[in-house]
């Protein structure tokens, strides 16, 4: 019984720590997913010469990834 308990425990945190929420930006699409552990951002973003599309990904508030201009 005891292990159930933990291991409902256990999945309840993982879940809270990994599961993202999706925030849309108003600058012409991009869209930012955050969890408590990490955020992706997918650039999608409306200038005077066109659009400008990049990805971010940044883990514990390190950038891992950036090929955005």
């Amino acid at each position: 019984m005891k292990k159930k308990i933990l291991l409902a425990g256990i999945i309840i945190v993982l879940l809270i720590l990994l599961v993202p929420i999706p925030f849309k930006m108003k600058d012409g699409g991009t869209v930012e997913y955050r969890a408590l552990l990490y955020t992706v951002t997918n650039y999608h973003r409306t200038t005077l010469e066109g659009y400008q599309d990049g990805l971010k990904i940044e883990v514990l508030g390190f950038e891992i990834f950036n090929n955005f201009e």
